[in-house]
């Protein structure tokens, strides 16, 4: 059986006529019933697909062509319109039902990288190889050997809704960290590129088991219980409790980068970075996940037809300021 393409998608609408109605098929990311100021109930949504989510209320959750019987995780056929509130575009839904099995592909709905995941993991697996410290290779050559678990490095996103929030997301984040990791190393002769690389590479190895993406993006019961540092530090030691004569220094200080990673106590690290490899680790990851925020909000400013001298929205991962594309601005992307 052919599946037939979904015939719009939610990028699309940042060009759509305010007002006009249009239907789609989309995953249910959230839903949540409200009250307006007036204490009449409405359905908040967030719907999404493989190129954005978007915002979607049900004023009437008494109209009987408003299906009942969807959840979060459903994928759903909507009619309705899109319109503007706060500077975010959001979607009137005059019509919604379940989808059927078959009627849509599934793939059109997940967002997923833009980069080859084959290379991706050449990549990766690259670095490993270069390795001087013999015990830091075979450290993640077993792990990465593991069928079941490189499987899942490679389709897992780096977060449920942050940063690289796509199937491939944990992966493109992670060689993206490999190699501006692998430049800063020269710089600081204190720093072992080996250990500060074996961190970017496990630091969120516990996402695998953390995240669930089989219909959007959720939290396991693990992972809500125990999160990804816990679980990651985990995987980490009883693989380098399975290699005979592991370092115990060595093992102490690989835990160590895993559970500093998040910088601060408040940010859920367990233990603040205490070595210069743990540090960098921290200030890279950090950088990574704002730059790739920046590119997004950049990317969905040109969508939505802003010109170059246009603030963008607000961005919440960067205390919700708005941001201006320099290069668009002195006229250098000639996109």
């Amino acid at each position: 059986m052919v599946i037939p393409m979904k015939d719009i998608y939610i990028a699309d609408l940042a060009n759509f006529d305010e007002g006009k109605p249009f239907d789609g098929f989309f995953l249910v990311l959230l839903k949540q019933q409200r009250s307006t100021k007036s204490n009449k109930p409405y359905l908040n949504l967030i719907l999404g697909d493989k190129t954005g989510q978007l915002e979607g209320r049900v004023w009437d959750i008494s109209d009987p062509r408003i299906a009942k019987d969807f959840d979060k995780g459903d994928i759903v056929k909507a009619r309705g319109s899109a319109s503007r509130f706060d500077d975010r575009l959001q979607m009137k839904i005059d019509q919604l039902r379940k989808a059927m099995p078959n009627e849509v592909d599934k793939m059109d709905l997940m967002p997923s990288t833009t980069y080859d995941v084959a290379d991706l993991w050449r990549q990766l697996l690259g670095f490993v190889e270069n390795f001087t410290n013999p015990d830091l290779k075979r450290l993640l050559t077993t792990l990465l050997d593991d069928p079941a678990l490189a499987t899942a490095y490679r389709e897992a996103p780096a977060a449920r809704q942050l940063h690289h929030a796509w199937l491939g997301g944990l992966l493109e984040h992670v060689v993206s960290l490999l190699t501006l990791a692998d430049r800063v190393a020269p710089h600081y002769p204190m720093l072992d590129r080996d250990l500060l690389l074996t961190g970017v590479i496990l630091h969120d190895i516990g996402k695998v088991r953390e995240l669930s993406w089989e219909t959007g993006f959720d939290y396991t019961v693990e992972g809500s219980l125990l999160g990804h540092i816990q679980i990651g530090s985990a995987l980490a030691e009883r693989a380098m409790d399975s290699l005979p004569n592991f370092p115990p220094r060595l093992k102490t200080l690989v835990l160590h980068m895993i559970l500093s990673h998040h910088g601060k106590l408040e940010f859920g690290s367990p233990k603040l970075p205490m070595i210069p490899e743990a540090l960098v680790l921290n200030f890279l990851d950090d950088l990574d996940a704002k730059m790739q925020a920046v590119a997004g909000e950049f990317d969905k400013s040109i969508r939505e037809g802003k010109g170059p001298g246009e603030l963008t929205g607000k961005v919440w991962s960067l205390d919700q300021r708005q941001l201006v594309n320099t290069k668009r601005y002195l006229g250098e992307d000639k996109e």
